[in-house]
């Protein structure tokens, strides 16, 4: 069994950072999936692959696969761009702005 421990980034959809900062342990796929012939849907035997665990850091997901017996992988996460400059929407038409608000 081969696993990969890593931080998600967000998703395209989403705007705040929510689920983002647990780090998750998932198996990689131990056979390839396979059209069933009858029906057309994609499938496995591999059960592994669904397993997903959640973990509050980095050294909690990698003692538990070491207490397994598992061999792991790390993917460290990106970090997001230090030009976020903090503020919503909201901000754009706030009465109190420094500079000229124009389109």
């Amino acid at each position: 069994m081969r696993a990969r421990i890593y931080r998600p980034a967000r998703n395209a959809m989403q705007s705040g950072m929510a689920r983002t900062k647990q780090w998750i342990l998932d198996f990689a796929p131990a056979e390839s999936k396979q059209k069933d012939p009858l029906m057309g849907w994609t499938g496995s035997g591999d059960t592994q692959a669904q397993v997903r665990l959640r973990f509050d850091s980095q050294a909690e997901a990698e003692a538990y696969a070491k207490a397994k017996g598992i061999d792991y992988v790390v993917r460290e996460p990106k970090d997001r761009a230090a030009n976020i400059r903090p503020g919503g929407y909201g901000e754009n038409f706030a009465t109190n702005r420094r500079q000229v608000w124009t389109h």
